[in-house]
């Protein structure tokens, strides 16, 4: 064996492996997506079958299948990715699994790189499955392990629910030996077990009751995942309890806070309640830490959930102890912790007063305020087509009434000036829809959608259908980059090769229109901007639904698609004129403006020659 640092997602994945996992399957979805794309890379030694689904829902459905037959499976996914899975979730709850299931969903408290806050931990609670909540990437290593093992014990799948902050964590660790998968389970026919009656159901809520409030806590209690930190300091009336990222971030504060403080004997004897299985929630420890305090203060991200499991308890075991946190505002409600957060919380806690800290060294009293780092929204790269889709569409309905609904992906970053173009943006494939809403709406309103290429197949036909079979005089714009360029240009259905390697014949988005009954399909280049604009002139002209594929690879994938890279663009400073349309038009983040100037310039280690601006420029300056 080796050590290695290792990120917190490739620990998942070689947990899994370790498992012995026969089949994963997953959508991308940051911050999980390398989970997949580590286990692709053991394939080989392990034989463990690997998918990128068309979305979480046929994911989780498939991992099923193979469980039924007995199985081990994983399934990956973010937390708004848990909301496509649900339907099939909710149901596995109650049919059960033979094989162990473990769904990965990956919470993002900020949020980073998402459109919601969601907690994982309310969806375990909410469904009857049983949830695992890692602090460090060690953790998820052996958490992993042990929910295939409870998912077998007891029928159930699991949720294993790491944050960004473990997702994305280096820990040093010792790699495993890893052989071949289990061999794989064979289904044995029994409609009583596998078809859900309502009787069925019936009786298996009943067993699940009692398995969730009777004999898991009890279980959990004494798992090792669950414990009191600093037992010794049991004499304290005031204490803590943490899960997930939070409890490493209260350690460090507390250390932090000890050299600060070292006469202080709350911090001293600093207890805290580690909690790493928060549903079914571990009754008897917990009971036991309560009984001997006064004042217990909570750090969890995202929801409340450890707080209000403490709160039942205390009622249902008529305790006097003061449970703080999110709900009374001891803690922020929202976003992630951090150390700096909760060490101010654990002084506030404590009452600990500001001032110069005793023992600190000179070099801390003195430490400078660092100054806050400039804001940097995102925006799409220099290069991307999403930039030319927008601008055609643009150039095309100017004066005209519109509106511009919006997609997950990186063409969301469509809505910020100077583009402009992103009216609305809910969840994946709801662009669709939502323009259908608007039409029914105001027939008089030219209603647009852009979805990516990877959305589309996700969760973008059933909308297309939908539109056509009520008559919706709508323009779908399907940006096809080629790729899933938001969460790391993973593979999908029209690219033609498998997160196995293998390469497939591409699924036509053209043919899948053309089969819904779309009215007009056409294929564009949007970089081709007369082309372009004409292209969408033509299909809002259609009487019903119309589609325009501004198709071109995302720059990142371009090269190994076998795309010549061009030179990249200059200015002709002599015909340059300061009007400065190139920015004000396309805000590309390879063009600035000269300092001291009106003039633009073109930075050549950003620019990637796709020509946009020399389009754009009305003196041909840009050459």
């Amino acid at each position: 064996m080796s050590t290695q640092m290792i990120m917190g997602n490739q620990a998942i994945a070689l947990g899994a492996l370790k498992a012995g996992v026969n089949l994963v399957s997953g959508y991308p979805g940051t911050p999980s997506s390398e989970i997949i794309e580590f286990i692709s890379k053991y394939n080989k030694k392990t034989g463990t079958y690997v998918e990128w689904s068309i979305n979480e829902k046929a994911a989780v459905e498939v991992a099923a299948g193979a469980s039924y037959a007995g199985s081990r499976t994983l399934v990956t996914m973010k937390q708004v990715g848990l909301n496509v899975a649900s339907d099939p979730v909710m149901c596995l709850s109650y049919v059960g699994v033979k094989g162990g299931m473990v769904i990965v969903s990956a919470d993002d408290p900020g949020p980073i790189s998402s459109q919601t806050e969601q907690d994982t931990r309310k969806f375990g609670q909410f469904s009857k499955i049983p949830v695992f909540d890692p602090s460090t990437p060690l953790e998820a290593y052996q958490m992993i392990q042990e929910a295939f093992e409870v998912s077998e014990k007891y029928n159930t799948p699991v949720l294993l629910r790491p944050t960004t902050r473990v997702d994305h964590a280096y820990e040093s660790m010792e790699l495993p030996e890893l052989s071949e998968c289990r061999t794989p389970g064979v289904f044995e026919k029994d409609t009583q077990r596998w078809v859900i009656f309502p009787r069925t159901s019936y009786n298996n809520h009943k067993r699940i009751f009692e398995r969730n409030e009777e004999i898991l806590p009890q279980v959990f209690s004494k798992s090792a995942f669950n414990f009191i930190d600093n037992n010794k300091g049991r004499e304290n009336s005031l204490a803590f309890a943490a899960s997930g990222i939070s409890y490493q971030y209260l350690k460090e504060a507390i250390e932090l806070l000890k050299a600060e403080h070292p006469e202080n004997s709350e911090l001293k004897n600093a207890e805290i309640l580690k909690i790493g299985t928060p549903y079914p929630f571990p009754n008897e420890l917990a009971e036991d830490f309560l009984m001997s305090k006064n004042h217990v203060l909570v750090f969890e991200e995202l929801d409340p959930v450890i707080e209000e499991s403490l709160l039942l308890l205390k009622a249902k075991s008529n305790l006097t102890v003061s449970i703080h946190g999110k709900l009374d505002r001891k803690v922020p409600e929202a976003g992630e912790l951090t150390v700096e957060i909760v060490k101010a919380s654990v002084k506030e806690f404590l009452s600990i007063e500001n001032g110069d800290c005793k023992n600190c060294s000179d070099k801390n009293k003195s430490l400078p305020q660092m100054p806050e780092l400039p804001v940097r929204p995102p925006v799409l790269c220099a290069g991307c087509p999403h930039r030319g889709s927008f601008y055609a569409v643009k150039q095309a309905m100017k004066g005209e009434k519109t509106v511009y609904c919006g997609d997950i992906g990186c063409y969301t970053l469509g809505n910020a000036k100077p583009l402009d173009m992103c009216d609305t943006c809910l969840c994946m494939g709801a662009d669709i829809t939502m323009a259908q809403g608007f039409y029914h709406n105001e027939p008089d309103r030219k209603c647009f959608s852009f979805i990516g290429d990877s959305t589309f197949f996700a969760s973008g036909l059933t909308g297309v259908v939908n539109a056509v079979y009520n008559q919706a005089k709508i323009t779908v714009c399907i940006l096809d980059n080629s790729t899933t360029a938001m969460t790391g240009h993973q593979p999908h259905p029209g690219t033609g090769v498998t997160m196995m390697g293998e390469i497939v014949e591409k699924v036509s988005i053209e043919k899948m229109l053309l089969a819904a009954g779309v009215k007009s399909v056409v294929t564009v280049d949007p970089f081709n901007q007369t082309e372009a604009v004409q292209a969408v002139k033509d299909a809002v002209k259609v009487d019903g639904v119309s589609a325009i594929i501004f198709k071109a690879p995302c720059i990142a994938v371009a090269s190994k698609l076998g795309y010549a890279k061009p030179q990249p663009k200059f200015v002709n400073y002599d015909k340059c004129i300061g009007c400065q349309k190139c920015i004000k038009e396309l805000g590309c983040p390879s063009l600035s403006v000269i300092a001291g100037e009106r003039k633009v310039e073109i930075d050549d280690s950003l620019c990637t020659g796709c020509g946009l601006c020399e389009q754009v420029c009305p003196t041909k300056a840009i050459n």
